[in-house]
């Protein structure tokens, strides 16, 4: 089994969304984790509740540090992926290697669902459209990967 990780800023959103959706499509070949440069303390209520609505629940319904992921203890990566241009600018942890290789490190640039103001259906559209192209980019990695 291979591990992905994937990161934003505040671990509450799209990352949470790429790391449920990872784990219900990816298994057995793929486990998924998630974690923030500054996480905000709790997934995102609209973000939970979109995988919900999609029979998902969040395997991880906390908000973490990406500093748990370069721990000696923690899990191997074999890819990481920043899902926020944010994120992905910011100077990361060294990541562990195995077998002296580093992971793989991607970028996928999502729109910020949680930035979105507004009423309650304004909220969740964003969050419905966000959650749509991590669908679409997961299972095009997945048909890539030959998981």
């Amino acid at each position: 089994m291979k591990n992905i990780l994937f990161l934003c800023t505040g671990n509450s959103a799209r990352s949470i969304l790429a790391e449920a959706y990872m784990n219900a499509k990816g298994a057995p070949h793929w486990r998924a984790y998630s974690a923030g440069s500054k996480p905000t303390g709790a997934p995102n209520p609209y973000a939970l509740r979109t995988l919900s609505d999609y029979g998902m629940p969040a395997v991880s319904p906390r908000s973490k540090s990406w500093d748990e992921f370069a721990a000696p203890e923690a899990p191997i990566m074999d890819v990481i992926v920043t899902v926020c241009d944010s994120a992905a600018a910011e100077t990361c942890p060294v990541w562990p290697a195995q077998e002296g290789r580093l992971p793989k490190r991607l970028h996928w640039s999502f729109a910020d669902p949680a930035a979105v103001e507004g009423d309650d259906e304004t909220k969740r559209a964003a969050f419905e459209k966000t959650f749509g192209e991590i669908r679409l980019r997961i299972e095009a990695f997945l048909e890539g990967s030959n998981a």
